[in-house]
C-alpha cells in the first residue's frame, strides 16, 4: 500500500475538482501561491484552447492543513470549475434541464479518445457520462496535489523539472541531457521547449494545424535531481520504481509511451556501449561516469538524475471529425467536435512533473518512515551517512 496516495473526483463541466492526497507528514509548510503558480503553468502553452481562458485555477485547502502547515492527516483540495455556470442543467448533480442535455448529448464518439470504450464499459447512451471524467481538466487537481508532493520533495533536497523535446515532426529526443539544460528553459516561452531556436518554428507549425482544425502530439522529458539511492525495491514487481514512474505516467491523458533514459539507444547497442561505468567521486560519494539508464537500475535510484520521456498522440478531439457512428442510428458519421487545443504537450510535461512528484514522495515515504517532516529529514541524513560508510570496515557481515 502506498504512503502518500492521491484520489481525485469531479467532472470537466461539473462544480469543481476535489483531491485529496494522503499520508503527507506533519509539519510541512504549504504555499498556496505556490500551489497557483503550478496551476498556471499547467494552463500556458501556445495551442491551447478557449478554456483556458475561463478557468483561473486557484486550489483551495480545505482539509489537512492548519495555520498553513499540514499536521498529518489527509489533505482536502478543491478548484471551482469556473465554466460549469455555462452548464448548469447539463451537468448539475440533480435536475437536468432535458432540452439542454439533449443539445449537448454526445451520441458520435471520437476516434482516440474513452468515448466508445467508455460507453461500452458502462452501457451510457449518452457519451458525456465518459468523457466528462475523462477529460484532461482532472489533471489540474493531480497538478495541485503534486505541487504539494514538490514542496515536500524540496524539503527533502529533491527537485523536478520538465521541458518540451518534439512537436509533431519538429525536435528530437537530446542525445545527452544535463539538468543544466532543464534549468535554462523559459518557463514564460509559447512552448517551454528545450531547444529555444526551434521554438519559433514549432509556434508557425501550432497555427498552421489550428488552420488546418487539426491537431499536433509530442514528447517531454521530465527530470528529478537530488534524489538518494535506494529508493524502490528490487524484491516485488509491484515495487520497482521504473514500473510505479511508467504506470504514473502512462495515466497523463495523451501519452502513450515512457521511456527511461536513453532506452531505445541502448536497446539497439552491445552492452559494452550501454551501461554506465562505476566511479567513486568526492567525499565517498558513488556516481556514473554517463546516465544512460535514467537514473534507475534493478527498479532503484542510483544517485544520478532521474530522466524519463514520454510520448504523447495529438489530441483526439478534430474540428472535422474522423469517421465514427451515430449511436442514434448506428450510421456512419463524422465524430461530433467538442472544444479543445490544438496542442497541450507543454502542458503534459506539467502534469508529467506532478505525477512524477507523487510516486517519489511516496517512495521517499516508504524508505524513510516517519509521520513527521522532522523525522523524514533525520532518517535521510542517517541513511546519506550510512551509504557514504558503506561497505565499510570487514565484520564477519555478507
Amino acid at each position: 500500500m502506498p504512503r502518500i496516495e492521491l484520489i481525485t473526483a469531479g467532472e470537466s463541466h461539473g462544480e469543481g475538482l476535489t483531491a485529496i492526497l494522503s499520508g503527507v507528514p506533519a509539519g510541512l509548510k504549504i504555499d498556496p501561491a505556490f500551489v497557483t503558480s503550478e496551476l498556471k503553468r499547467r494552463q500556458h502553452g501556445h495551442g491551447r484552447g478557449r478554456r483556458m481562458q475561463i478557468e483561473q485555477d486557484e486550489a483551495v485547502l480545505t482539509g489537512g492543513v492548519r495555520g498553513g502547515e499540514t499536521i498529518g492527516s489527509p489533505i482536502a483540495l478543491w478548484i471551482r470549475n469556473r465554466d460549469h455556470a455555462s452548464w448548469k442543467g447539463i451537468m448539475g448533480a440533480e435536475g437536468l434541464d432535458a432540452e439542454k442535455v439533449a443539445r449537448r448529448r454526445l451520441r458520435s464518439p471520437r476516434p482516440g479518445h474513452a468515448d466508445l470504450a467508455g460507453g461500452l464499459k458502462y452501457l451510457r447512451r449518452d457519451l458525456r457520462d465518459i468523457l466528462e471524467r475523462a477529460s484532461a481538466r482532472e489533471s489540474a487537481a493531480r497538478v495541485a496535489a503534486g505541487a504539494i508532493a514538490k514542496l515536500l520533495l524540496a524539503e527533502l533536497g529533491v527537485s523536478i523539472r520538465s521541458a518540451l523535446v518534439a512537436l509533431g515532426p519538429l525536435g528530437a529526443i537530446p542525445a545527452e541531457l544535463a539538468w543544466e539544460d532543464l534549468e535554462q528553459v523559459d518557463e514564460e516561452s509559447p512552448l517551454r521547449a528545450l531547444d529555444r531556436g526551434l521554438e519559433p518554428e514549432m509556434v508557425a507549425l501550432v497555427d498552421e494545424m489550428k488552420g488546418r482544425g487539426d491537431t499536433l502530439g509530442g514528447s517531454v522529458v521530465v527530470a528529478a535531481h537530488g534524489l538518494p539511492t535506494g529508493l524502490g525495491s528490487h524484491v516485488q514487481w509491484n515495487e520497482r520504481l521504473d514500473g510505479r514512474l511508467a504506470q504514473a505516467l502512462m495515466s497523463v491523458p495523451t501519452v502513450k509511451g515512457v521511456m527511461i533514459g536513453d532506452a531505445v539507444s541502448i536497446s539497439r547497442a552491445p552492452g559494452s556501449e550501454a551501461h554506465d561505468a562505476i566511479e567513486r567521486g568526492d567525499a565517498g560519494a558513488w556516481r556514473r561516469a554517463s546516465n544512460r539508464a535514467g537514473g534507475i537500475e534493478g527498479g532503484m535510484t542510483n544517485g544520478e538524475d532521474l530522466v524519463l520521456y514520454t510520448f504523447e498522440k495529438p489530441i483526439s478531439t478534430l474540428r472535422q471529425g474522423l469517421p465514427s457512428i451515430d449511436l442514434d442510428t448506428m450510421e456512419p458519421h463524422s465524430a461530433q467536435y467538442e472544444r479543445s487545443d490544438v496542442t497541450a504537450v507543454p502542458a503534459c510535461g506539467v502534469i508529467a512533473e506532478a505525477m512524477v512528484a507523487l510516486i517519489l514522495a511516496d517512495a521517499m515515504a516508504d524508505k524513510l518512515g516517519g509521520d513527521s517532516l522532522a523525522e523524514m529529514k533525520a532518517h535521510l541524513e542517517g541513511t546519506k551517512t550510512l551509504q557514504r560508510e558503506w561497505p565499510g570496515q570487514p565484520n564477519g557481515a555478507r
